[in-house]
Protein backbone atom coordinates (compact mmCIF):
# COMPACT_ATOMS: atom_id res chain seq x y z
CA UNK A 1 0.00 0.00 0.00
CA UNK A 2 1.57 3.33 -0.73
CA UNK A 3 1.33 5.68 2.46
CA UNK A 4 2.73 8.57 0.64
CA UNK A 5 -0.09 8.52 -1.98
CA UNK A 6 -2.37 8.40 1.36
CA UNK A 7 -1.08 10.91 3.49
CA UNK A 8 -0.89 12.92 0.37
CA UNK A 9 -4.75 12.57 -0.10
CA UNK A 10 -5.85 13.07 3.20
CA UNK A 11 -3.94 16.87 3.24
CA UNK A 12 -5.72 17.75 0.26
CA UNK A 13 -8.88 16.05 1.23
CA UNK A 14 -9.14 17.28 5.16
CA UNK A 15 -9.04 21.00 4.39
CA UNK A 16 -12.38 20.43 2.28
CA UNK A 17 -13.86 18.47 4.71
CA UNK A 18 -13.30 20.98 7.18
CA UNK A 19 -15.25 23.67 5.31
CA UNK A 20 -18.93 21.10 5.67
CA UNK A 21 -21.00 21.00 8.27
CA UNK A 22 -20.80 18.64 11.49
CA UNK A 23 -22.49 15.92 9.35
CA UNK A 24 -19.77 15.61 7.27
CA UNK A 25 -16.71 16.76 8.07
CA UNK A 26 -13.57 15.71 8.94
CA UNK A 27 -14.55 13.44 11.62
CA UNK A 28 -17.11 11.74 9.19
CA UNK A 29 -14.40 10.80 7.21
CA UNK A 30 -12.23 9.00 10.54
CA UNK A 31 -15.63 7.51 11.54
CA UNK A 32 -16.04 5.84 8.09
CA UNK A 33 -12.51 4.83 7.64
CA UNK A 34 -12.61 3.14 11.09
CA UNK A 35 -15.55 1.33 10.12
CA UNK A 36 -13.57 0.54 7.05
CA UNK A 37 -10.61 -1.20 8.88
CA UNK A 38 -13.42 -3.08 11.39
CA UNK A 39 -14.87 -4.34 7.96
CA UNK A 40 -11.31 -5.63 6.48
CA UNK A 41 -11.09 -7.56 9.46
CA UNK A 42 -13.47 -10.05 8.56
CA UNK A 43 -13.93 -9.31 4.74
CA UNK A 44 -11.41 -8.95 1.30
CA UNK A 45 -10.68 -6.15 0.21
CA UNK A 46 -7.94 -4.04 -1.19
CA UNK A 47 -6.99 -1.52 1.86
CA UNK A 48 -5.23 0.85 -0.48
CA UNK A 49 -8.45 1.41 -2.82
CA UNK A 50 -10.76 1.53 0.45
CA UNK A 51 -8.59 3.70 2.16
CA UNK A 52 -8.67 6.13 -0.81
CA UNK A 53 -12.25 5.77 -1.50
CA UNK A 54 -12.91 6.78 1.79
CA UNK A 55 -10.78 9.77 1.93
CA UNK A 56 -12.59 11.24 -1.35
CA UNK A 57 -15.99 9.91 -1.21
CA UNK A 58 -17.33 13.22 -0.26
CA UNK A 59 -15.18 15.74 -1.53
CA UNK A 60 -17.44 16.64 -4.50
CA UNK A 61 -20.76 15.82 -2.51
CA UNK A 62 -23.86 17.37 -4.77
CA UNK A 63 -24.96 18.92 -1.32
CA UNK A 64 -21.76 21.17 -0.91
CA UNK A 65 -19.75 21.98 -4.11
CA UNK A 66 -20.79 24.87 -6.44
CA UNK A 67 -21.88 24.44 -10.23
CA UNK A 68 -18.55 23.16 -12.39
CA UNK A 69 -16.39 22.52 -9.36
CA UNK A 70 -15.37 19.09 -9.19
CA UNK A 71 -12.42 18.12 -6.25
CA UNK A 72 -12.49 14.39 -7.11
CA UNK A 73 -11.22 14.94 -10.03
CA UNK A 74 -8.83 17.72 -9.27
CA UNK A 75 -7.28 15.38 -6.24
CA UNK A 76 -6.91 12.25 -8.05
CA UNK A 77 -5.02 14.59 -11.00
CA UNK A 78 -2.50 15.51 -8.41
CA UNK A 79 -2.01 12.00 -6.99
CA UNK A 80 -0.89 10.61 -10.37
CA UNK A 81 -2.25 6.88 -9.82
CA UNK A 82 -2.22 4.36 -12.25
CA UNK A 83 -5.19 5.00 -14.27
CA UNK A 84 -6.55 1.22 -13.35
CA UNK A 85 -6.63 2.54 -9.73
CA UNK A 86 -8.19 5.71 -10.56
CA UNK A 87 -11.00 4.00 -12.26
CA UNK A 88 -11.00 1.30 -9.11
CA UNK A 89 -11.78 4.29 -7.12
CA UNK A 90 -13.82 6.29 -9.17
CA UNK A 91 -16.28 3.57 -9.04
CA UNK A 92 -16.51 2.91 -5.17
CA UNK A 93 -17.14 6.13 -5.01
CA UNK A 94 -19.79 6.31 -7.55
CA UNK A 95 -21.80 3.30 -5.47
CA UNK A 96 -21.60 4.93 -2.28
CA UNK A 97 -24.42 7.37 -2.51
CA UNK A 98 -27.81 6.17 -1.84
CA UNK A 99 -29.55 9.19 -3.92
CA UNK A 100 -33.52 8.53 -2.35
CA UNK A 101 -33.02 4.44 -3.25
CA UNK A 102 -31.42 4.88 -6.57
CA UNK A 103 -28.03 3.68 -5.80
CA UNK A 104 -25.83 2.48 -8.27
CA UNK A 105 -24.49 -1.02 -7.95
CA UNK A 106 -21.71 -1.96 -5.15
CA UNK A 107 -20.07 -4.27 -8.14
CA UNK A 108 -16.34 -4.93 -6.32
CA UNK A 109 -15.61 -6.24 -2.89
CA UNK A 110 -13.92 -2.71 -2.23
CA UNK A 111 -17.30 -1.00 -2.94
CA UNK A 112 -19.38 -2.82 -0.79
CA UNK A 113 -17.09 -2.36 2.49
CA UNK A 114 -16.52 0.86 1.61
CA UNK A 115 -20.73 1.60 0.91
CA UNK A 116 -21.17 -0.20 3.99
CA UNK A 117 -18.53 1.46 6.01
CA UNK A 118 -20.49 4.40 5.27
CA UNK A 119 -23.85 3.58 6.00
CA UNK A 120 -22.99 2.60 9.30
CA UNK A 121 -21.68 6.12 10.38
CA UNK A 122 -25.53 6.93 8.72
CA UNK A 123 -27.23 4.65 11.85
CA UNK A 124 -27.40 4.40 15.46
CA UNK A 125 -26.57 7.51 17.69
CA UNK A 126 -24.08 8.77 15.52
CA UNK A 127 -26.49 8.57 12.48
CA UNK A 128 -29.20 10.74 14.71
CA UNK A 129 -27.06 13.38 15.67
CA UNK A 130 -25.95 13.67 12.08
CA UNK A 131 -29.21 13.73 10.96
CA UNK A 132 -29.95 16.48 13.11
CA UNK A 133 -26.86 18.04 12.65
CA UNK A 134 -27.64 18.41 8.90
CA UNK A 135 -31.16 19.36 9.44
CA UNK A 136 -29.84 22.46 11.30
CA UNK A 137 -27.55 23.01 9.16
CA UNK A 138 -29.70 23.26 6.15
CA UNK A 139 -32.86 24.69 8.31
CA UNK A 140 -34.97 22.07 8.12
CA UNK A 141 -37.68 21.61 10.76
CA UNK A 142 -36.91 19.20 13.47
CA UNK A 143 -40.07 17.18 13.07
CA UNK A 144 -43.52 17.37 10.62
CA UNK A 145 -46.43 15.67 12.29
CA UNK A 146 -48.44 15.96 8.97
CA UNK A 147 -45.34 14.86 6.36
CA UNK A 148 -45.60 11.72 4.63
CA UNK A 149 -42.92 9.89 3.89
CA UNK A 150 -41.72 8.90 0.28
CA UNK A 151 -41.53 5.39 -0.74
CA UNK A 152 -40.41 5.96 -3.96
CA UNK A 153 -38.21 9.04 -5.61
CA UNK A 154 -35.86 10.19 -8.52
CA UNK A 155 -32.31 11.31 -6.71
CA UNK A 156 -33.36 15.08 -7.61
CA UNK A 157 -36.78 14.79 -5.40
CA UNK A 158 -34.60 12.86 -2.64
CA UNK A 159 -32.13 15.67 -2.69
CA UNK A 160 -33.81 19.19 -3.29
CA UNK A 161 -36.77 18.45 -0.86
CA UNK A 162 -36.57 20.21 2.18
CA UNK A 163 -38.18 17.15 4.53
CA UNK A 164 -38.22 17.51 8.06
CA UNK A 165 -35.12 15.29 10.08
CA UNK A 166 -37.25 12.62 11.62
CA UNK A 167 -38.88 12.18 7.95
CA UNK A 168 -35.22 12.01 6.92
CA UNK A 169 -35.59 8.70 9.43
CA UNK A 170 -37.84 6.85 7.52
CA UNK A 171 -36.91 7.57 4.13
CA UNK A 172 -33.12 6.67 4.71
CA UNK A 173 -32.07 5.74 7.98
CA UNK A 174 -34.54 2.70 8.60
CA UNK A 175 -34.06 1.24 5.12
CA UNK A 176 -30.19 0.97 5.52
CA UNK A 177 -29.74 -2.10 7.47
CA UNK A 178 -31.73 -4.33 5.04
CA UNK A 179 -29.23 -2.78 2.22
CA UNK A 180 -25.96 -3.86 3.87
CA UNK A 181 -23.80 -5.67 1.90
CA UNK A 182 -21.20 -7.59 3.76
CA UNK A 183 -21.84 -9.97 6.18
CA UNK A 184 -19.64 -7.65 9.24
CA UNK A 185 -21.98 -4.68 8.30
CA UNK A 186 -25.26 -6.51 8.30
CA UNK A 187 -24.33 -7.79 12.08
CA UNK A 188 -23.21 -4.38 13.01
CA UNK A 189 -26.02 -2.53 11.41
CA UNK A 190 -28.15 -4.72 13.65
CA UNK A 191 -27.76 -2.89 17.03
CA UNK A 192 -27.53 0.79 15.39
CA UNK A 193 -31.09 -0.01 13.63
CA UNK A 194 -32.66 -1.14 17.07
CA UNK A 195 -31.40 2.27 19.21
CA UNK A 196 -33.01 4.04 16.36
CA UNK A 197 -35.82 2.61 16.67
CA UNK A 198 -35.68 2.94 20.51
CA UNK A 199 -35.30 6.55 20.32
CA UNK A 200 -38.18 7.76 17.63
CA UNK A 201 -40.48 5.89 20.02
CA UNK A 202 -38.93 8.01 23.03
CA UNK A 203 -39.74 10.61 20.54
CA UNK A 204 -42.96 10.06 20.28
CA UNK A 205 -43.84 9.50 23.60
CA UNK A 206 -42.36 12.74 24.50
CA UNK A 207 -44.26 14.10 21.81
CA UNK A 208 -47.82 12.70 22.46
CA UNK A 209 -46.86 14.12 26.01
CA UNK A 210 -46.44 10.46 27.65
CA UNK A 211 -42.64 10.31 28.67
Amino acid sequence: MDNSKLMQCEQLVRRIYDSFDASHDWQHIERVRHNAWALLEKEEGDPFIIELAVLLHDVSDKKYVKEGEDPETEILSKLELPRESEEKVRAVIRSVSFSGGNEKEADSAEAKIVRDADRLDAIGAIGIARTFAFGGAKDRKLYDAGEVPRTEMSEEEYRTKKTASVTHFHEKLLLLKDRMLTDTGKRLAEGRHRFMLSYLEQLQNELDGNA
